[in-house]
């Protein structure tokens, strides 16, 4: 959990480091961070939860007539970016939770809403949801006007050592500026793909988490330009290729124990675990909206790449939904694979931590584990296993989300209603569009 800086400390550090510009940080519904940035002449009113911005510009929040806003940082998420503006001086980050005029947390917030399902969490007799994200991106060379390219730094596979290409030095100064900033790192890596990475920092609890990931993206997009490249998040950039994942390792703790683990159990999983496990297999399809909400996230989810495509959970097998990693008591989790970094990650775990708990309540086993390749069994075979397919479009992953109900209220009324216009417009906008491809195939016929 991260260090909750006192009013005193922030001001102290705004003298010290020469901090000019305060940016506050919030997050839309579609998972962009957005930011209102200010003078250190504001601090008083940034520290008072006095900032106002207008909420009707931004994705999923309000309507025209309802759009004063107010921001509440969250202290724990201070700090100074390691880098200045062109003016000099740093800049002084904190990410804020969205509030109406009247104190009351707005609903429309997806951060607001993570920590209400964390509220129901800790009701049901819980202390903390954990989380591990695995991020994966890819860079790729900026052209003589700043724009990205799809040409790549590397042509590298999985754990090359590419020691002397662009993209390994944008790697290694990324890890050292999220260290920098407070994060802890475990790993960083060549990725399967052309000029793809992965940079694995330390699990913590789910807003931490959540936080973290935003952060992350915004210092791999800035370093990433230092070095003339490119950054995406993107879940399929490149056709042929592997694409970006960004696997959630979940595990559940209660006075400091971890409640997914039992030295006896199969797996070392205990029956917390099992049944949190069925929550998630039972919801699959519908959290797969959240965890993978473009149409380009479906590119991703098909057979030959590693991402899966079937609900169904084991512990070597890669081929599933959900995998549990070999560990020891602190480490045991559910690791569920098919989100990619497109996904809100206070959505994503809303929906995730709904799910589980209502499996805990239920008591229900889930199916068995299938440590056979679930890619090479015919349709027959799946059956008999009882495996069903994830959602194919992000058209059949709405459907199924709109007939979950648990799922939705996960999110609650505001942010679901934003949630399916948002992506109902953004499948008819893509079913409309014609592609290259398409011209090729049929402008003969």
């Amino acid at each position: 959990m991260s260090k909750q800086y006192t009013t005193e400390e922030i001001r102290k550090e705004v003298a010290d480091k020469d901090v000019r510009f305060l940016r506050l940080c919030f997050t839309d519904i579609n998972g962009t961070e957005k930011a209102v940035e200010v003078p250190t002449s504001q601090l008083d009113k940034v520290l008072t939860n006095d900032i106002r911005f207008d909420g009707s510009s931004i994705d999923g929040f309000v309507r025209l007539e309802e759009s004063d806003m107010v921001l509440y940082p969250d202290f724990s998420t201070w700090s100074v970016l390691p880098w200045g503006d062109e003016h000099g001086g740093k800049i002084g980050r904190l990410i804020c939770s969205v509030h109406m005029t009247d104190g009351k947390p707005f609903a429309g917030d997806p951060r607001n809403n993570l920590k209400r399902v964390l509220g129901e969490m800790k009701e049901a007799g819980f202390d903390t949801f954990d989380i591990g994200f695995e991020m994966e991106f890819h860079l790729f060379k900026l052209d003589e006007n700043g724009n990205w390219t799809t040409e790549v730094p590397d042509h590298a596979s999985y754990f090359d050592m590419t020691s002397d290409d662009e993209g390994a030095r944008c790697r290694r100064e990324i890890v050292e500026t999220l260290e920098e900033i407070g994060f802890e790192v475990e790993a960083a890596h060549h990725e399967v793909g052309d000029g793809q990475q992965e940079i694995d920092f330390r699990f913590d609890d789910a807003l931490t988490t959540a936080d973290r990931c935003q952060t992350f993206k915004m210092v791999a997009r800035h370093i990433a330009r230092k070095h003339g490249l490119f950054a995406t998040f993107m879940a399929k950039p490149v056709e042929g290729q592997a694409g970006n994942g960004m696997h959630n390792n979940m595990s559940l703790f209660k006075n400091k124990h971890n409640v997914f683990y039992d030295k006896d159990g199969e797996f070392h999983l205990s029956n917390t675990a099992l049944y949190f496990l069925n929550g998630i297999l039972e919801h699959a399809r519908a959290i797969t909206a959240i965890g993978n909400p473009t149409v380009n996230s479906y590119k991703r989810l098909i057979p030959g790449f590693e991402a899966p495509v079937y609900i169904a959970w084991a512990a070597k097998n890669r081929s599933p939904l959900v995998r549990i990693p070999s560990a020891g008591e602190i480490n045991t989790r559910l690791e569920m694979r098919s989100a990619d970094p497109t996904a809100n990650p206070y959505l994503l775990l809303a929906a995730c931590l709904t799910a589980g708990l209502k499996g805990i309540k239920e008591q229900k086993m889930p199916m068995k584990p299938v440590e056979e390749n679930i890619f090479e069994m015919t349709e027959e075979e799946r059956a008999e296993h009882g495996i069903k397919p994830l959602p194919t479009t992000l058209h059949n992953a709405i459907k199924a989300f709109k007939e979950d109900d648990l799922i939705k209220s996960a999110l609650g009324e505001h942010l679901t209603h934003s949630f399916i216009e948002s992506k109902e417009l953004e499948w008819s906008k893509y079913s409309q569009s014609v592609s290259d491809w398409e011209r090729q195939r049929y402008m003969n016929w």
